[in-house]
């Protein structure tokens, strides 16, 4: 733990705030731009004298609620709840992470806007599909909700048979040995998260194929891939399936071409006729990644004109 990183960032939050800010009269004897310890002290229901050593880089170190509390009474963001966590030397609440994650970040979901003819996707690190468009939709299915790890399409390959109908049975040997060694890297550096702790610990005891792959210790994050990807009406589509990471690494922008004058190219381009028709057509059926749901796109999905407020707030849509 850093206590002097610590108070330091204490105290430059706490002068940034005011009394304004929340909620608090200013007074006419306020002797500093920001909040008093104690005001602080209150707001986090802490005793004065304790943030007081905080402050002055002292003391035992706080715990997670202690440092929940000062976030919300310092009026924290993300990245700066993070931090705070991180100078104490606290692994962050699951609940944090897990909303933080599920919020599509603006970087990817700006490029996904400007893939409109390309099919593409935003997904977690656990291969939660966030939000897709409108091609991704029409190559890949729509996923179940309501979402968490268990609806992720890494989750379900291992303990769904339907879901690996999406590639060829050749190929699933392929793709689960590259999907556990991608969660062993997210697991090595998502250390002491026990969202993925919990998810492989349940991967292990479900499916004997992910714990023997496991036990190999095989580790590599799936950043490229060649695909060959099963649609209900074209066949057979081989792909190219490129990723870029957010800075964090928590979120993937997935995205499917195949080279020019190929099968492949040929293929995407009248799925991207056929697309939203065939969805249409198949209606109520189930296929691949979760299956398409009532009136083809479900409440809260991929409207006319591109992605809705609610994919993005409530955690976004479908899975690949």
């Amino acid at each position: 733990m850093n206590l002097p990183e610590l108070a330091a960032f204490l105290r430059s939050r706490r002068d940034r705030i005011r009394p304004a800010d929340v909620g608090l009269p200013a007074g006419p004897r306020r002797r500093v731009p920001g909040l008093r310890r104690e005001e602080v002290a209150q707001l986090a229901g802490l005793s004065a004298d304790y943030y007081t050593e905080l402050e002055r880089g002292r003391g035992a170190q706080p715990s997670a609620q202690t440092l929940a509390a000062l976030a919300r009474a310092l009026r924290l963001g993300g990245d700066q709840r993070d931090h705070l966590f991180h100078l104490a030397d606290r692994p962050l609440p699951a609940s944090a992470q897990g909303v933080s994650a599920r919020i599509v970040q603006p970087a990817l979901l700006g490029l996904l806007d400007r893939l409109a003819t390309t099919p593409a996707q935003v997904i977690t690190d656990l291969h939660e599909t966030l939000v897709q468009n409108e091609s991704a939709a029409a190559l890949l299915g729509r996923a179940p909700r309501p979402r968490g790890p268990a609806t992720g399409f890494a989750y379900r390959w291992f303990t769904d048979p339907s879901a690996r109908a999406i590639y060829p049975p050749e190929d699933h040997p392929h793709h689960s040995r590259v999907f556990v060694a991608d969660l062993h890297a997210v697991a090595a550096r998502r250390s002491r998260d026990t969202e993925v702790a919990g998810m492989t610990a349940a991967l292990r005891r479900r499916s004997p194929e992910f714990a023997a792959l496991w036990d190999t210790h095989e580790v590599g994050l799936r950043r490229a891939d060649h695909k060959r990807i099963v649609h209900p009406t074209l066949g057979v589509i081989e792909l190219d399936c490129h990723s870029l990471f957010s800075e964090d690494g928590r979120q993937r922008l997935l995205w499917f071409t195949a080279p020019p004058g190929t099968e492949g190219a040929a293929q995407l381009e009248l799925l991207g006729v056929i697309g939203t028709q065939d969805m249409a057509a198949t209606e109520g059926t189930s296929r691949t990644e979760g299956g398409i749901h009532e009136g083809g796109i479900h409440e809260g999905g991929i409207h006319e004109g591109g992605i809705h407020e609610g994919d993005i707030r409530e955690g976004g849509i479908h899975t690949g």
